[in-house]
């Protein structure tokens, strides 16, 4: 069930490019796409994004290598 729900909205079309036994994503296309044209720009995005969300991000994600530092400094 658990699976079932995650995959609810997960449809479309996926375009790959195969080349020495690799696959590359070059397109894809769905109803449910979270991307919006209106939205890739952080300049006139109708609001979506608040430039300065950026500096409490950058110190959130950079918490793991300060406490990943520290935890290594102790271990020497």
């Amino acid at each position: 069930a658990l699976i079932d729900k995650s995959q609810e909205f997960v449809s479309g079309t996926v375009r790959l490019k195969l080349y020495k036994g690799t696959a590359y994503v070059v397109g894809r296309w769905s109803d449910y796409s979270l991307y919006s044209e209106q939205h890739v720009t952080f300049e006139d995005d109708a609001g979506a994004y608040d430039q300065k969300d950026a500096g409490g991000f950058i110190k959130l994600n950079a918490l793991r290598m300060r406490i990943a530092a520290k935890l290594a400094n102790r271990a020497r």
